[in-house]
């Protein structure tokens, strides 16, 4: 299994391209002139984000508050600029995963490459053969960058389409179909 490793990266962010109602999301890392992209749903982001500040607040509460977590994001790892260019997908993301390693004090993040789930294997596949490499992205942080990376993709998630506020779906410049309103004009 190839496993695109960064401990430590310089930059690990979520962002978006694209116009609103259209956007593509990815995780993107850095290390030196090293970047990897991945893509993502936009639901993916915000489950990330909401995992991950879940996750560094247990380990604030687990060690009555003597781990080195900041309660809210350092001012110095705050990061509003744009993905680093070029934004080339490496894999589109399945599933991810979350641990906090105690030793280094640190947050690993990893978002394996999806997989078509096309049932049993094909009765053509030569016996012993593997299957066909997953690629992962493994990133370690600590626990401001944690914070810092929350705190921007829950941004980047809701700088999208505003919401209806009969419904709370998303509005198209195009119109919106409101269910709300059963048809009818308010």
């Amino acid at each position: 299994m190839p496993v695109i490793s960064y401990d430590l990266p310089d930059r690990f962010v979520a962002g978006a391209v694209g116009r609103p109602g259209e956007r593509t999301f990815y995780l993107q890392a850095r290390a030196g002139r090293r970047i990897t992209s991945v893509g993502l749903e936009k639901f993916q982001v915000t489950m990330l984000a909401e995992r991950l500040e879940e996750l560094l607040d247990e380990v604030l509460r687990r060690s009555g508050g003597s781990a080195p977590v900041p309660a809210v994001t350092p001012a110095e790892l705050q990061d509003d600029g744009p993905l680093d260019q070029p934004v080339e997908e490496e894999f589109r993301v399945g599933t991810m995963a979350l641990a906090w390693d105690p030793e280094d004090e640190r947050v690993i993040i990893e978002a394996q490459e999806a997989t078509d789930e096309e049932g049993p294997e094909p009765l053509t596949a030569e016996p012993g053969e593997d299957e066909p490499p997953i690629a992962v992205l493994r990133v370690r942080i600590t626990a401001g960058q944690a914070r810092a990376f929350a705190e921007r993709a829950l941004k980047v998630v809701s700088a999208g389409r505003p919401p209806c506020p009969l419904c709370g779906l998303p509005l198209d410049a195009t119109g919106h179909v409101c269910p709300r309103q059963n048809g009818h004009l308010r």
